[in-house]
Parts: structure tokens; C-alpha cells; sequence
């Protein structure tokens, strides 16, 4: 197929619309539904960032995508109990790629409402099964179980849709796009985002555990197809809060910060001991969730459990200009950071990670996103 015409664009207004090769055929196929010009964009970007993700760490890997930036992305390591109460995981043994999709979604669960899923891995059982419970728009990965496809053809009364995309394929090393009728072209952005961009470690503290070398990893690469200006939480391989598309970097920290912190008080004990009938929804418990932790817990008991979060990376597509980002970053537990450098205040900013004792590593490499 060299094309695939689409019901509208970004919106209704937008006809006509389809996606299609100049030269070639289509790299992937629509097995279930009829994919709209977001769902394709979103399709599109968080298939490369878990492609990326485990090309660079070896594990499966899952992303949860709205509006063209990532809510979640995780690697697909074990669930620990209270995980699983607070991402609403099934009991027994699941599957690596489903505990990835799964820890990717409960990164930010009132964003994923109504995401797009991405999986490294062939999706299962186990994954189309904790996907049918939930609202989602779609699904793409290189290939499907047959009991998994059965599933997912279930879903939405037959209509979500299912992408599979051929894992093998490369873009072409120039890309183009049209804004306002004028065609802009550039490279292809195909860096490889690995281990040896953490070396220059700029602060005091060089002590860089490998879990923390992972966590830099999963932040890098979730920022490398994020929308910018992004800033990226990340703790134990699982994005804890995503800031994107602010156009100031300390709102992006905030920002993603804060939703760090939401991501946290989930597992306050009185969060965990709340109880919901069998028939209230998913989202309608989220939400619930929600209310609880803005009204239902107090200030004293909000600051007293975040004050015992720690061992949280964070990740910046561009340099911090100010020390008022790691201040920031510190109020959540934050305490290793990487970002490009080359900030005039690069020597401020070093100074406050030095001032609570943080790791910072410089890439010397931007990753802006539009």
C-alpha cells in the first residue's frame, strides 16, 4: 500500500487527508479500526522513541502517547505489589512488554486517558487484555499474537484500532513538511542515544549507579520525541512525569515535577487503603484518586510523604539557564540530573546540584522536538 486515506486531518475542517510514500509502499498495515491523522502521528513518534528505548537498553519497552508527546514510557521490568494497586495491574505472572505498557500507563493515568499505545515487543495476551480494560484509542506494535488480536478486534465495539508496523524499517535521511505551504527540509534526527553521552559528569558527586545510567537513558530518549521545551522524570525505568511544550524551561520542571509528585502520593497509605465497588470504571476511579490527593490529604501530609521520594533522575532536552530548576527538581526527590550544557550560568547551576550533593552529566547534546 503506498497510501492510506484518512477520515479528516487535525480536524474535521481538514479534507482532504491521508498518509502515503513518495516511491515505495507503506511500512505498516492497518489490521483493526480506521487510524485518524493524530492517532497516525502519535502511532509514528512513539513507535520510535520504544524502538529507541530498546535498542539502547535491551529491555521491551512501551510508551502511552497523546497529542504527539509521551504521558508514559517504562521498561518492561517485574511490578512490585503496591505497583500493581496503584496501576490497577491483574494478579499472577504478566508478560515483560505487558509490565512495560502497564508501568508506561500508570505514569500518568489521567493523561493516558484516551492514549495511544506503543510496544517494542509483540504484543500478547497479557498486554491486549490490561489494553481492553482500558480507554485507548490504539495500539502500535512490530507484529500480534493471534489471541491477542482476537482481543483487541473486541475492543470498542470492533472498532479500535490496531497498527502493526514492520520493525525493520528506516525513513529516508532527509525529511520534509509543509507549514503554510512552505516546505521545510532537514536530517533525519537518527541519534543513537546511548551510554557513552553520561561520561562528563560536571558536579562534586560522580558516584553514577547503573540504575541511574538507565533511568538517564529512558528520560533522554523519552525527551528526544517529546514536544519542547521538555523536561522528564524518571525513577526505577518508568517515567514519573513528563513537562512538555512549555516555553519556559522552569514550567516545564514544574510542571513535570508536579506530576511526579501526583505519581508519588498515589502511594500514600491512605491512597492505597481507599476501596471502590467492582462497577466503578478505571477512570472514574483515577479521577477519584485525584480529588482524594488534592482535598483528601493535607498539606502537612502531602509535603511529609514527598519529602520521602529519592533516587529520582531528571532530564532536560535543552540547558538549564537557571540553579532554580535543580531547586525544583530537589522538592522531588531528584538526585541525578542530565542535560546538554552550555548555559552562560552553566557554573550556578553546577553550584546548586553541588549544594544537595545531585550527580549531573552534561551531554553536550540538545534535543529539541517539533
Amino acid at each position: 500500500m503506498t497510501e492510506l486515506e484518512l477520515k479528516y486531518g487535525c480536524n474535521p475542517n481538514q479534507k482532504p487527508a491521508r498518509i502515503f510514500m513518495e516511491g515505495g509502499e507503506l511500512p505498516l498495515e492497518v489490521l483493526n479500526g480506521r487510524p485518524g491523522y493524530i492517532n497516525f502521528m502519535d502511532a509514528l513518534n512513539s513507535w520510535q522513541l520504544v524502538k529507541a528505548l530498546k535498542g539502547s537498553t535491551g529491555l521491551p519497552a512501551a510508551a502511552s502517547f497523546k497529542h504527539v508527546s509521551p504521558a508514559g514510557a517504562a521498561l518492561g521490568l517485574p511490578l512490585s505489589d503496591v505497583e500493581r494497586t496503584v496501576f490497577f495491574a491483574p494478579e499472577g505472572d504478566l508478560s515483560p512488554i505487558a509490565c512495560a505498557y502497564i508501568r508506561a500507563r500508570g505514569a500518568d493515568r489521567l493523561c493516558s486517558f484516551g492514549d495511544w499505545a506503543a510496544l517494542s515487543d509483540p504484543c500478547d495476551g497479557d498486554t491486549a487484555r490490561f489494553l481492553a480494560l482500558e480507554v485507548s484509542d490504539g495500539v502500535i506494535a512490530p507484529d500480534y499474537t493471534p489471541e491477542a488480536l482476537d482481543i483487541l478486534k473486541s475492543k470498542r465495539k470492533g472498532g479500535y484500532n490496531v497498527v502493526k508496523i514492520d520493525p525493520d524499517y528506516s525513513p529516508a535521511p532527509v525529511e520534509r513538511r509543509n507549514i503554510f505551504g512552505i516546505t521545510f527540509e532537514q536530517g533525519y534526527n537518527d541519534l543513537a542515544i546511548e551510554e557513552g553521552m553520561l561520561t562528563n559528569l560536571v558536579t562534586q558527586n560522580k558516584n553514577l549507579p547503573q540504575q541511574a545510567k538507565n533511568d538517564m537513558l529512558l528520560a533522554l530518549i523519552t525527551l528526544k520525541y517529546t514536544q519542547s521545551n521538555s523536561v522528564c522524570y524518571v525513577k526505577d525505568g518508568q517515567t514519573l512525569g513528563v513537562g512538555a511544550g512549555q516555553q519556559s524551561r522552569i514550567h516545564c520542571t514544574r510542571l513535570a515535577g508536579n506530576k511526579a509528585d501526583i505519581w508519588w502520593l498515589r502511594q500514600h497509605p491512605k491512597v492505597l487503603a481507599l476501596t471502590f465497588p467492582e462497577n466503578v470504571r478505571r477512570p472514574d476511579r483515577d479521577n477519584a484518586i485525584d480529588a482524594f490527593i488534592a482535598d483528601g490529604l493535607s498539606a502537612e501530609e502531602k509535603a511529609e510523604w514527598i519529602a520521602k521520594l529519592s533516587g529520582v533522575t531528571l532530564g532536560s532536552d535543552a540547558f538549564f539557564p537557571f540553579g532554580d530548576n535543580v531547586e525544583r527538581a530537589r522538592q522531588s526527590g531528584v538526585q541525578y540530573i542530565v542535560q546538554p550544557g552550555g548555559s552562560i550560568r552553566d557554573d550556578q547551576v553546577i553550584e546548586t546540584a553541588d549544594k544537595f550533593g545531585m550527580v549531573m552529566a552534561f551531554t553536550g547534546t540538545r534535543l529539541f522536538h517539533h
